[in-house]
């Protein structure tokens, strides 16, 4: 009676995880050891799934955990790497587990870039590992029925989860066998058996009679769920599987009602309700008798029925003889409990017991991306720092080369050269002097064409590829189900216009450099030759060296050393700002696992506040300062001019001097710009060559998904008829003759909906032939009268006790059609024996030696009825 359902597994085609895993982690983590651990752990992955994927599985503990193991690493490597068929793009390929194809066409296939698809699948082939390892159980030991039952309860849970999550987890319509409905039932019947195999393990520890009644109800109840919704899907009928499984079902809901009713009617004995104990019993007996009939070559009932018949006489001989009780009807009888002892296991990773994170040390990418955004959000607070102080020194340096400060305390003399300018010529020609920022000015341009090509080049490839795409959806139709290229490219068309828009700018900004730099050249220019040559270009004044030691100067040169000063801080301030650092995966690993979501915006302004609030109040502080000696200095400048004696050779020398000074700055600026846009150029070329590896990936998948979808098409194209059918005339039909000897009954599935179709009236059996005597020839008249009319075909024989051939077609003669003598056969070998007929000579030819005359049967024959003038058939019509 223990015949237990089990569902096959799916097949995977081969997907080598390695490249892809690996093209992400080098791209994304720095090289070092870190790297080198992800690397290896992408392999040990790749292993992992040929262990699981790659190869039959044995109904075996040991297999199903390598299965859980496997589906417990994608559950965890999913939030760690983003899976996409614009970023990492893995196609996985499953075939239908019920479906199995024709000869031709092949079993019906699906392929999705989508790792949630493979998660459904693994876990589909979990719960069919499962209903196996739970089907291979010897029912009739205590630890087998336990693991049978955790089994079933897990293969249950696990088919419960792929109905509430497959969906979400598709992006298009799902195969059948994973389809909700298909995979509710199989969580139904799964939760049926394991209810069975608590029925079996009470009615093994004999417990009452009482609880064994209600779970056998309960699981009738289950089997029935299962049934009514194997029947009311439309599709699932269709798979051969079902048809399998459909009368298994029915069955097991009778066999576990019986079972209840007979458990019942012991309990009913108990109480002495013996009419209760026979109607239960006969219920019970209708239940096995239908099932004995209906599904006999399914589940056996016999040793159950014996079972039943014997307690039925039992108490039927004790009712007539002694209680005489009334039996009453079925449908009076109380309704027997139900004790519902299952529950479809809850899939929380991770199911195996043995499992260890490959990727443990890697943070998901919640946390990634909220770690990146992070890293914008403190990049721009150390730059907006940073900038502003930057900006502060070049307002104080602007004003003091205003001021021709502090070249104009430097000459007093009027005729030598000042010593912040021979040290301000000593550093630009330390520095490179002209050559060097021509040469930075030079590479922009190359940086900038190679940037340049890498944006164009990648962007031609998605327009190459959704060009094709648009031409085969415009070929196809609604045969081209797969993403429009259109949509899955929209973020990387949005990144490369980002892209695009940066280089703009920087052009634009490489063109002010370059402006700034024609500006000032001849002044660098000037910076960089010898000194002697510097000093004749200085024109000279007069002697100011009565202001030498005056107060003014004094108090002058006091500000510009605090001005310094202030300078000396700001840039340890920037080493400063620019040197804190902060691990915020911590943060946000922790508000990920008690909110299950992050607020990045949140978490990271408050911490950037907590790092940089000191540091941009020393900031202010520095700004406040440098404002301050700024108008000092301001002031005592224009005292320090009205006592400075001013001529025409004093203002020429004045001004060269400041334009020398502004030089020196501009100078520094225009390198410092020029140093930071071939940086920015290099790192955006590593961006680029990211983004376009990227966008090759996503073409090649593309083009992959592609070919494989032109094939599916072609294939079900071919196999589409070429014309709609028609119907044939009858003339052109010829009557198929029917099989010889009996046709075996088809195997039947029980369907209650559907009418039975009537049997096929047959052909009444062929009378037995007259027991006459056979009269010997001799004794035979020649003269006697003919008994028919005259005809030329030959007197119908009577039937032979041999076994006859198989019924050929017969047709009703027309004017001149002789129908050919059975007895006649040219290809005699291998054939039917045959009835023999006397074969009938052409029209003019002589008949045999004592033949009689025509229209006279042969001697010794029986005398037959008149026959028509119309000719007979000589077998019977259907």
């Amino acid at each position: 009676m223990a015949t237990f359902i089990s569902v096959p597994l799916k097949k995977s085609s081969e997907v080598d995880l390695v490249k892809p895993l690996s093209k992400y982690i080098t791209t994304s983590y720095p090289a070092g050891e870190e790297q080198a651990e992800y690397i290896r752990a992408v392999d040990e992955l790749n292993k992992l799934r040929k262990n699981a994927l790659g190869r039959p599985l044995d109904k075996h503990d040991s297999s199903l955990e390598v299965l859980l193991r496997y589906y417990d690493q994608l559950c965890a490597l999913e939030p760690k790497f983003p899976f996409s068929e614009n970023q990492i793009c893995l196609t996985f390929t499953w075939k239908d587990a019920f479906d199995k194809g024709s000869l031709f066409g092949g079993s019906v296939k699906l392929s999705l870039a989508s790792l949630g698809y493979e998660k459904t699948c693994v876990l589909f082939n979990c719960a069919a590992l499962a209903s196996q390892i739970a089907a291979e159980q010897n029912m009739d030991n205590d630890e087998c029925l336990k693991t049978a039952a955790k089994y079933y309860q897990l293969a249950s849970g696990a088919f419960s989860h792929i109905k509430d999550t497959v969906l979400s987890a598709l992006s298009r319509e799902p195969t059948m066998d994973i389809c909700p409905e298909t995979v509710g039932t199989l969580s139904l019947i799964m939760l049926a058996q394991a209810q069975e195999v608590f029925f079996l393990k009470a009615t093994s520890d004999r417990m009452k009679d009482a609880v064994i009644a209600k779970l056998a109800n309960q699981a009738a109840d289950f089997y029935g769920d299962a049934f009514k919704q194997c029947q009311y899907k439309d599709n699932l009928p269709k798979y051969f599987y079902f048809q399998e499984v459909l009368p298994v079902l029915a069955a097991k809901h009778c066999i576990m009602q019986a079972n209840a009713e007979l458990h019942q009617s012991a309990l009913a004995k108990q109480k002495k309700h013996f009419g209760e104990e026979i109607a239960r019993l006969q219920h019970a007996l209708e239940l096995v008798k239908t099932v004995a009939s209906r599904y006999d070559e399914y589940v056996s009932v016999k040793d159950l029925m014996d079972k039943i018949n014997r307690a039925l006489t039992a108490a039927k001989k004790d009712n007539d003889f002694i209680y005489h009780d009334r039996v009453p009807e079925v449908k009076d009888l109380e309704q027997i409990g139900k004790a519902a002892l299952v529950k479809a296991t809850a899939i929380t990773p991770p199911l195996s017991q043995k499992f260890t994170d490959l990727f443990e040390k890697m943070v998901p990418m919640a946390v990634q991306q909220s770690m990146s955004v992070y890293g914008q959000r403190k990049a721009e607070t150390v730059n907006r720092l940073v900038g502003t102080m930057r900006e502060a020194t070049n307002l104080c340096n602007g004003v003091l080369a205003s001021l021709n400060l502090p070249a104009a305390l430097e000459d007093l003399s009027g005729d030598s050269i000042p010593q912040s300018i021979a040290d301000k010529a000593k550093s630009i020609v330390e520095k490179g002097g002209l050559q060097s920022i021509e040469q930075l000015i030079k590479d922009l341009p190359e940086l900038l064409t190679r940037n340049r090509e890498i944006l164009d080049e990648s962007l031609k490839m998605l327009d190459d590829e959704e060009s094709t795409d648009n031409e085969l959806r415009g070929k196809f139709n609604q045969r081209w189900n797969r993403t429009p290229s259109g949509d899955l490219y929209k973020p990387l068309r949005t990144e490369g216009t980002n892209f695009r828009n940066i280089l703009d700018k920087a052009v634009q900004a490489d063109q002010v450099v370059r402006d700034r730099y024609r500006a000032h050249c001849d002044m660098i220019a000037l910076l960089c030759k010898p000194p002697n040559e510097l000093s004749a270009a200085i024109p000279s004044a007069n002697p100011t060296k009565t202001l030498q030691g005056s107060e003014i100067v004094n108090v002058l040169r006091s500000q510009l050393a605090q001005l310094e000063e202030i300078k000396k801080e700001r840039e340890i301030l920037e080493g400063e700002i620019k040197a804190v650092t902060f691990d915020m995966s911590v943060t946000f690993l922790t508000a990920l696992g008690q909110d299950g979501a992050i607020n990045e915006e949140q978490l990271s302004l408050a911490q950037l506040d907590k790092l940089y609030g000191s540091y941009n109040e020393r900031v202010q502080a520095s700004l406040r300062s440098q404002e301050e000696l700024l108008g000092q200095v301001q002031v005592s400048h224009q005292e320090f001019s009205s006592l400075k004696q001013s001529n025409t050779e004093a203002n020429q020398r004045e001004e060269v001097l400041k334009k020398l000074a502004s030089a020196h700055d501009s100078y520094v600026e225009i390198s410092n710009n020029l140093r930071e846009g071939t940086k920015f150029y290099n790192d955006l070329t590593e961006i680029l060559l990211k983004f376009q590896n990227k966008c090759s990936d996503i073409v090649f998948a593309r083009k992959t998904e592609r070919d494989e979808l032109l094939k599916e098409l072609q294939q079900s194209i071919a196999r589409e008829p070429s014309a709609p059918s028609f119907s044939v005339p009858a003339y052109q039909s010829t009557p198929a003759a029917p099989a010889a000897g009996p046709t075996p009954a088809p195997r039947t599935v029980f369907q209650p909906q559907q009418p039975q179709q009537q049997p096929k009236p047959q052909p009444p059996s062929r009378p037995p032939p007259p027991n006459i005597a056979p009269q010997a020839a001799s004794a035979t008249p020649t003269s006697a009268p003919p008994v028919g009319p005259p005809t030329n075909n030959p007197p119908p024989m009577a039937p032979l006790s041999q076994a006859q051939g198989p019924p050929y077609p017969t047709y009703q003669g027309y004017p001149g059609f002789y129908q050919m003598p059975m007895g006649y056969n040219p290809y005699p070998y291998n054939m039917p024996n045959m009835a023999f007929m006397p074969f009938q000579g052409a029209p003019g030819q002589g008949g045999y030696p004592g033949a009689p005359p025509a229209g006279q049967p042969y001697p010794g024959y029986p005398q037959q009825p008149p026959q028509q003038q119309q000719q007979q058939p000589y077998y019977p019509q259907q």
